[in-house]
This record gives C-alpha cells, structure tokens and sequence, in this order.
C-alpha cells in the first residue's frame, strides 16, 4: 500500500505532465510540418485540407493557400504567427483562434521583426482579434475579409485589425464587420488606411495618439462611431463614408492640424452612450470636442439628428464649402465666444436657410446664425422642447430679434452658399433600410 506522501508524488507528477503535454499542444507549430510544395524563390503552395493547430512562420518565405485550405486553430493561441521579415501569406482561410484578449490572441499576430509583411486576399472568422500587427513597419494588410462572433459581447471580441507602434502600414481594401473596432491604430504614425469597408461594429476606424495618417475612401455602416478620431495631429481624413451610423459618424476629440475634406455622413441615428467615451450621444454627424486648427471643407453631412457639435474650447478651425442638409437641428454650439464659418468670402450650405441673393453671386445676403438665447435654453434644459411651438417661446425669440443688444455668443457663417457644393459626394448614396 502507497503511503500518502508518495500518493501525493505521483498526483503531482502526473498533474506536471498533463500541463506540459497541454502547453506543448499549445506551443505553434513551424509552418514547415504541412504539406507545403515548392515553386521556387521562396514561394510554397499549400494544398487544400483543413490543418488543425497554431503555426509560425520564422523564414522570409510567400506561402500561397489553394482553394479550401484552412487553418483552423481549434480555439486557442494565434492562428498564425510571423516572425521573419518579407513574408507573404495569401489566399488562406483561418478559422476559430483563440478568445483571449489579454494574451492578444489573433488570426494572424505579425510580430516587430516581421517588417515588410504582405496579408493580402485572406478569409479569417473568429473571436478574438483579426489582424494584429505589433511594433513593425512597412507592412501591406490588403484584401483581406474579416469577420468577428457576432454572439459574444461587442467589448469581448477583438479588433478586426490592429496596429500597435506601427510606421508605413498600407491597410487597403479589407472587409471587417462584427468585431469590436474595425480598425484600432495605437501609437502608430505613418500609416495609410485606404478604401476599407466597416460595418457592424462599435467604432469604424479608432485612432489613439496617432499622427501624420491618412484616412482616405473608407465606409462605415451600422456602426456606434463611424470615425472615432482621438489624441491625434495631421491626420488627412478624405473621401470617407458614413451610412446609417449611430451615435457619431465623425468625432474629432483632440484633434489638431489635420484635414477633413469631401467625407459624405448620411442617417446618424441616436443612441446609448454605454460605449462611448464622451457622453451626449444625440447622432451626431460631426462631433468636435477640444479640436484645433484643422480644416474641415468640402464635406457633406446629411438626414441625422444633429448635423455638428461643437464644444470644449473647439476653436481656429476653417469650416467652408461643407453642406448640412435636412439634419433635424442643425448646429449645436455652446461656447463663450462667436465663431465665423466662412473662409474668403465662402461659407456653407444650410437646407434651412430663409436668406435670399439678390445679386445673384450665389452668396446669401443674411448671415445664418443658427443658435440663439432659446436654442442655449433647450440645450440647458430639455425639457422646455415640450413647450417648442408655444407662444411663449416664440416672445422670446421676438424679443431676441428685436432687440439684439440680448444675443448670446454663437455660430455665424456671414456667406453661406445658395447651391448645393457637394453634388458630387452624393453619388453612391446608399438609401436607409426601412
């Protein structure tokens, strides 16, 4: 008969070798086990099948995935990763990594000796992240579809693509939905993100204390913030979609120097504020929080609850050429001082203005204020809207005319525009679901 304390030596070694035999299970395998078949250069084929496992890639090598190959990491780890510089991996399909968003867990994780990577024409789906890339450069993300596990909470699944400490990442034609972010750029400058689609997510693009990127010819839909720009300088944002957001379709929190041109936001529905960073969620198409000296011309922002807010010491922008269009209220602006929204002579193009142009210059003659005492009094208290059509709020506004001595602080764009400047952002307008 054992004795307890040789019951208790053998449980324990037995309890070691099952974590060892477990980590090893875990451990990735060199991509060099499968079956991969020589074209020369440094170029392998692999075969169609299904590969079960986490593999590495520690070799500049171009892997080539025929129809149906797939690498299905059974839940855990990475499902690939890459370690060596000029490595190419195309036409793969990775299914079900692991869920573990501490260890970082990801499709395929591209690690900093990795520079000059090139991702291009893959399907991944799973929980946690799609794409992460971590402290390299020059990296080629292209073509790639991305889909997250619409099941699991939106804060508990992962980024569809991210970039960490990242410099001349070219992050083009990629397919993300139901992840948390579509694409979530840290500390990373440089960068170029280019014709992406985003839908179904928490925010579309995310930017964190990233500058000297741009943004250009992307859509977002159905997301809680199309265009999520944070703690970032001389960003080039142009040429973006946002259709039927919520919440936000641009919002700019510290962002200084930077452009915002010829983006087209359409249908920004209103929504809860559980996931956002600043509170006051009203769907709002442009949102401009403590950000300055950047242009934002040319765009078009339309059919949402709010056209643009602008708040928290928000001041020195050029806002011109920009039509706001059939927004339920148009301008919110709270501020201790009047602001011009107009540029050499130009300003905006507003569906409500009731000005006139007799001289025929395409100019109107009236400035357009949109804020006055009354609309700082709903602002304070809402729910004055109860008494919005009242003859008592329409003496104050009579009063407020009368005698302007009583105006408080606000927007004033002294040229707005009598014709639509953005026809031609309107083209690819995608309706609204009924």
């Amino acid at each position: 008969m054992l004795r307890p304390q040789a019951i208790f030596s053998l449980y324990a070694a037995a309890l070691s070798l099952l974590i060892l035999c477990g980590a090893a299970q875990a451990a990735p395998q060199p991509i060099t086990v499968l079956p991969l078949q020589a074209e020369g250069g440094q170029r392998w084929r692999l075969p169609a099948g299904e590969y079960q496992g986490s593999f590495s890639i520690d070799q500049s090598m171009h892997i080539l995935c025929e129809p149906g190959a797939v690498l299905q990491g059974q839940g855990k780890g990475n499902g690939l990763i890459i370690s060596a510089p000029e490595v190419t991996v195309e036409g793969c399909t990775l299914l079900d990594w692991g869920r573990d968003m501490t260890a970082m867990n990801a499709a395929i994780f591209i690690q900093p000796k990795a520079s000059g990577a090139l991702i291009k024409n893959n399907r991944m789906q799973g929980p946690g992240f799609g794409i992460w890339v971590d402290g390299t450069s020059d990296v080629s993300l292209i073509g790639n579809s991305i889909q997250g596990d619409a099941s699991i909470r939106s804060q508990d699944r992962g980024n569809g693509i991210h970039l960490y400490g990242v410099r001349g990442a070219k992050v083009i034609g990629n397919q993300v939905r139901d992840t948390r972010d579509g694409i979530y750029i840290d500390t990373s400058n440089g960068n170029l993100l280019e014709g992406n689609t985003l839908e179904d997510l928490r925010y579309g693009v995310h930017y964190m204390f990233s500058n000297d990127n741009q943004v250009l010819g992307n859509t977002t839909r159905r997301t809680r913030t199309g265009y999520a720009l944070m703690q970032s300088r001389k960003l080039t944002v142009t040429g973006n979609r946002s259709e039927q957001d919520e919440n936000y379709g641009i919002l700019m929190n510290y962002i200084t120097y930077s452009t915002i041109r010829d983006n087209f936001v359409s249908d920004v529905r209103s929504g809860s504020t559980s996931d956002s960073m600043i509170s006051g969620a009203e769907g709002k198409a442009l949102f401009i929080y403590n950000s300055l000296f950047n242009s934002i011309e040319h765009n078009h922002f339309e059919r949402s609850a709010l056209g643009i807010h602008l708040t928290a010491g928000s001041e020195d922008n050029r806002i011109a050429g920009n039509a706001f269009v059939d927004n339920q209220q148009q301008v919110k602006y709270v501020a201790v001082r009047t602001q011009e929204w107009s540029v050499d002579g130009r300003g905006n193009y507003w569906s409500d203005y009731l000005g006139w142009d007799r001289n025929d210059d395409g100019l109107g003659d009236v400035a357009y204020e949109p804020n006055d005492n009354v609309d700082r009094l709903l602002w304070l208290y809402p729910q004055v809207r109860l008494l919005m059509n009242s003859p008592s709020i329409e003496l104050l506004r009579w009063v407020q005319r009368t005698f302007p001595v009583m105006k408080s602080p606000g927007v004033q764009d002294s040229h707005p525009l009598m014709q639509l400047p953005t026809v031609d952002l309107l083209k690819n307008r995608q309706e609204p679901t009924p």
